[in-house]
């Protein structure tokens, strides 16, 4: 099973937040209670990445929710592994990955995304950002 990233989690309690603000300042919705539970909890222990077995039923549900809302796929429709590229030029995701795309977790794909992000050299983050965004 994989891990979700500290940083996905802190996405998904901003977006909970936003989405159901505090209404007298103080308390959180259910979802962000949940979240910040494993979120305090990795804090806790210095941890980076929480493997997704050790959420709760409300925290993996309201960490789907957020999933749900981010773009499913890195692809910009310049597909370089079709030419024989092993990493694609425009996505910057490996052929492998590409293939199996569909099959993958959730969790699985959103580490494809923290790769891709941080290494920026896909063209999906330079040349060819402004498809990414379309």
């Amino acid at each position: 099973m994989a891990s979700l990233h500290i940083t996905d989690l802190e996405a998904a309690i901003n977006w909970w937040r936003d989405k159901h603000p505090s209404l007298d300042g103080v308390q959180a919705c259910p979802e962000v209670l949940a979240l910040a539970q494993v979120y305090g909890d990795m804090v806790y222990r210095r941890e980076q990445e929480v493997p997704e077995s050790r959420l709760d039923g409300a925290a993996h549900a309201a960490w789907l929710a957020w999933y749900a809302s981010t773009p499913d796929a890195p692809c910009i429709a310049i597909c370089s592994t079709a030419q024989g590229d092993a990493v694609c030029k425009g996505c910057g995701r490996t052929e492998v990955e590409v293939q199996h795309w569909p099959s993958l977790s959730p969790a699985q794909k959103r580490q494809v995304w923290r790769r891709i992000t941080a290494e920026g050299t896909a063209w999906r983050f330079n040349r060819y950002a402004e498809r990414a965004r379309g």
